[in-house]
């Protein structure tokens, strides 16, 4: 059964804009699906039914550049790969990596989150962009560094990119353990910033909005920014991993951040 097209919601961010550039932070409103993954679920690694997940995946396509144009996700594994792309990979066979930068036109490129951090990337004098999903996991080991210097394989210039993390859960809403906190301090003492002392003896609160900024801001881009919006507290507006934990639910959605060169 066809099911009809209309324009979906989402947020930009100015830091991100310039010429032949579009990007959009979308969140789960506009789309088809019902129940737990209601409406605009993007993520084909959920339960939800196929069919509508594709649809929802259209309907972001047609609402950032007006038309159907491939839709460049990776298989996310949390980790530090980043994959330059050409053009359309196999619908069933994506690549298995966590960042994803292109200097092609005409491809949207994608990914998902339900809590991490969606960093988008733009040279737009270089004519480069790129897509990273960044967990805590990637992000302490390094995919946003492999990001950039794949942007830079392909003829971008860090101090010419722009960095913009969208909607991920915020400090207030990440309880995280001991043991956590020791991870991220033996890699560097100064990470101690990020955390502050939890409701609960011996946990802590994670800042990872402010962990992933302040190693996009080391990496000497021409800025590097986040939306402000927490996944996590703004039920209505974004699916999170962490809530429907908390609530026991079977499942999740996701929501994509996309860029692409127009």
């Amino acid at each position: 059964m066809n099911k009809p097209f209309a324009p979906v919601p989402f947020t930009t961010h100015p830091a991100l804009g310039g010429p032949g550039i579009r990007h959009g932070f979308f969140g789960r409103k506009g789309g088809v699906s019902s129940g737990i993954y209601s409406t605009l679920n993007c993520g084909v690694g959920s339960d939800d039914v196929r069919e509508n997940v594709l649809h929802n995946r259209r309907l972001l396509t047609r609402t950032l550049v007006n038309s159907d144009v491939p839709l460049i996700t990776p298989y996310q594994i949390h980790s530090s790969r980043c994959v330059a792309v050409t053009g359309p990979w196999p619908a069933e066979t994506p690549e298995k990596c966590d960042a994803v930068v292109t200097a092609t036109p005409g491809i949207v490129l994608a990914v998902g989150s339900a809590d991490c951090g969606p960093v988008l990337f733009a040279d737009a004098e270089g004519g480069v962009i790129g897509a990273a999903h960044a967990g805590w996991k990637g992000a302490l080991g390094g995919v946003l560094e492999s990001t950039i210097a794949q942007m830079e394989g392909l003829g971008a210039r860090r101090n010419r990119i722009t960095a913009v993390l969208g909607p991920a859960i915020s400090r207030v809403s990440y309880e995280v353990g001991a043991e956590f906190k020791e991870t991220f301090l033996n890699h560097d003492p100064s990470n101690a910033a990020c955390f502050t002392e939890g409701a609960r003896e011996g946990h802590f609160q994670f800042d990872l909005p402010s962990y992933i900024v302040n190693r996009l801001r080391g990496c000497g881009l021409a800025n590097a920014e986040w939306t402000g919006q927490c996944t996590y507290l703004e039920e209505t507006a974004f699916f999170s991993y962490r809530r429907t934990t908390h609530r026991k639910e079977p499942d999740y959605g996701r929501q994509l951040a996309a860029i692409s060169i127009t």
